[in-house]
C-alpha cells in the first residue's frame, strides 16, 4: 500500500484530500505547514508528496528545496497543489524539481489520475525500487569531487568544450547562457547553491552546449565525469534524480519558449525580475535587491539591452522598482508578477 504525504495549511482541503486518497486505498499522512511537512517526509519517507505552495513558516518551494538536498527524500515524487495558475509559478515549480502541478479547485478524478501516473512513472524510472531504499551520501558517491573558486563574470566552462566534470553550486550565483546567431546573449537558466549543471552534455556524450558564468564570487564543486557516469550506472536513486532534473528542465524551457513567443517585452522584463527574485531571495518578507547587469536582465527576458533599460525606467517611474547603478530593488513584487502588460 502506497503512502501519500499531504502538506496543506487549509484544514478543510487537507481533510478532503485525505478522505479522497484513503477511499482509493492509499495510506495518508498530513502536515499543516511546510516545516511539519519536511519533518514528516524525513521521518516516514512517503511514496509521494502533495504540497501546497502558499503556507506559513515555510512555503512549498522551500519544502521542495529542503527535500531535494536530502539523499533519502530527493527522489520522492512531488506534486504542487495550489490555487496559483500563473505561468511563472508553474515554471518555477518545475525548474525546482516538482513532478506535476495541480491547480485548485481540482477534480477528484484528475487528482487521483495525477497521483497514480506519477507513482507509475517513478516505478519505471527507478526500476521498481522503493523511495525508502538506502542511499549513500554524496561524499561516498563522489570521493574525488573538489571545490574551486570563481570571480564575478568568470567562466566555469565555454560552449563547445569537451566536458571533464559536472558541477554543483556550493556558494554564489551562476548563469547558463548561449549566444544567438546575431551575437546576443540568451540566459538559459539561473542557478543557486545546491543546483547541478553541466550534466546534459555528459549524458549525451557531446561537447558542452552552453556557457556557465559566475554572477558573483562563487564556489563550485567539480565532480569528474568518470565518477558521475559510474554512479549513474550503479545507483538507481542518483539516476532517477538526474532523469527528473532533465525532464523538469525541458518543461521549464517549453514554458520559456511560450513566454518569449506571446508575451510583450514589458511583460518579459517584469517576468525576468520576478524570476531573479524567486531564485535568489533570502528573506521573502523584505524587498529583493540584487546587482545585475543589464545584459543579463536582457538575456533572461529575451530582448535587447536597450529595451531592458527602457522597461526598467518605466518600472521605476511606476514605483515598481528602485535602481541604484547596477542594483535593482523590487518594491512591488505582486504588481510586477500579476499586472496585465
Amino acid at each position: 500500500m502506497k503512502t501519500i504525504l499531504i502538506i496543506e495549511d487549509n484544514l478543510e482541503i487537507r481533510e478532503n484530500l485525505a478522505e479522497i486518497l484513503e477511499l482509493d486505498g492509499y495510506t495518508v499522512l498530513t502536515a499543516e505547514d511546510g516545516i511539519a511537512g519536511v519533518s514528516q517526509a524525513q521521518d516516514n519517507l512517503p511514496d509521494l508528496i502533495l504540497c501546497d505552495i502558499m503556507m506559513p513558516n515555510l512555503d512549498g518551494y522551500g519544502v521542495l528545496h529542503m527535500l531535494s538536498r536530502n539523499p533519502q527524500t530527493m527522489r520522492i515524487p512531488f506534486i504542487f497543489l495550489t490555487a496559483k495558475a500563473e505561468k511563472v509559478d508553474i515554471r518555477k515549480g518545475m525548474s525546482l524539481g516538482a513532478d506535476d502541478y495541480i491547480v485548485k479547485p481540482f477534480d477528484e478524478t484528475d487528482l487521483l489520475s495525477a497521483v497514480e501516473n506519477r507513482l507509475k512513472k517513478y516505478e519505471v524510472i527507478s526500476g521498481g525500487t522503493s523511495s525508502k531504499a538506502s542511499t549513500k551520501s554524496e561524499d561516498e558517491l563522489f570521493p574525488n569531487k573538489y571545490q574551486k573558486s570563481y570571480g564575478k563574470r568568470e567562466l566555469i566552462y565555454r560552449e563547445g568544450e569537451t566536458p571533464t566534470n559536472i558541477y554543483q553550486v556550493a556558494n554564489g550565483k551562476i548563469k547558463l547562457t548561449r549566444l544567438s546567431t546575431d551575437g546576443k546573449e540568451m540566459v538559459l537558466d539561473l542557478l543557486k547553491p545546491g543546483d547541478y549543471f553541466g550534466y546534459w552534455s555528459v549524458l549525451k556524450k557531446t561537447s558542452t552546449q552552453e556557457n556557465a558564468e559566475a554572477l558573483e564570487p562563487s564556489q563550485i564543486t567539480h565532480i569528474p565525469t568518470s565518477d558521475f557516469l559510474e554512479v549513474i550506472e550503479t545507483e538507481s536513486a542518483v539516476a532517477s534524480k538526474f532523469i527528473k532534473l532533465l525532464s523538469n528542465n525541458l518543461l521549464a524551457q517549453q514554458y520559456k519558449i511560450v513566454e518569449l513567443a506571446y508575451d510583450s517585452v514589458r511583460k518579459r522584463v517584469a517576468s525576468a525580475l520576478v524570476q531573479l527574485s524567486d531564485k535568489y531571495t533570502d528573506d521573502p518578507s523584505k524587498p529583493f535587491s540584487m546587482a545585475v547587469s543589464r545584459e543579463t536582465l536582457a538575456g533572461i527576458a529575451g530582448t535587447s539591452v536597450e529595451s531592458a533599460i527602457r522597461m526598467l525606467s518605466e518600472f521605476k517611474n511606476d514605483g515598481l522598482v528602485e535602481v541604484d547603478k547596477a542594483t535593482i530593488t523590487i518594491k512591488e513584487y505582486d504588481r510586477l508578477k500579476t499586472a496585465p502588460y
